[in-house]
């Protein structure tokens, strides 16, 4: 009865391409995520996931070769690797795990930016510069990659107009950080060492 319906066009074209789709969105999902544990110097995590999203994209392509002539299941294939990147893209979103600089470009009050950024709990440093338009004032911030709405909301609250840029970092060494009072959204916590 089973075989019966494996050998099914229900199965055949149902089924099977939407599993195939599942498998590559979550395979796909799982490789953005590897991708940027290993860009932030996550080596403990990135292997662990690389299994996993091997191990199930070989499951889903072994489905394909079984049935080249089905071109439902090369459907479901692209569609999954398509919607696996947008939901690896948005779960990456959500986790938004990391630190990342914000160098602000202030033609002026570079130190009452520094003030208010140090008020609200950030470190800030500035530097004077010579821009296009003449003297400008460079406000370095390294802050948690949760905490980044924040900050823009207090730069946009500060000068509307205000330019600055943000850039993912690798590593920080010490500095100012606001305390996260959200809990950890993490697909692994750290493992524990023995003692």
């Amino acid at each position: 009865m089973a075989s019966d319906f494996l050998q099914s066009d229900i199965y055949l074209y149902g089924v099977l391409p939407l599993l195939i789709f599942l498998a590559r969105i979550c395979d796909v999902t799982i490789g953005t995520l590897r991708i940027i544990y290993v860009s932030k110097g996550q080596r403990h995590i990135a292997p662990f996931l690389g299994f996993f999203e091997v191990f199930i994209w070989i499951v889903a392509i072994s489905q394909i070769m079984k049935n080249l002539n089905n071109f439902a299941c090369y459907f479901g294939y692209a569609a999954g690797f398509a919607t696996g990147n947008y939901i690896g893209m948005l779960v990456e979103e959500r986790l938004a795990f990391g630190k990342v600089l914000v160098r602000v470009f202030s033609i002026d009050k570079g130190a009452e930016l520094v003030r208010i950024l140090n008020a609200n709990g950030f470190g800030a440093t500035t530097f004077q510069a010579q821009g296009a338009q003449g003297d400008v004032s460079i406000v370095y911030s390294v802050i948690n990659r949760k905490s980044l709405p924040r900050v823009q909301e207090l730069l946009i609250n500060f000068n509307p107009n205000i330019f600055y840029v943000v850039e993912d970092i690798r590593k920080a060494n010490k500095g100012i950080f606001q305390a996260t009072t959200q809990p950890k959204i993490s697909i692994f916590e750290r493992w524990r060492k023995g003692k």
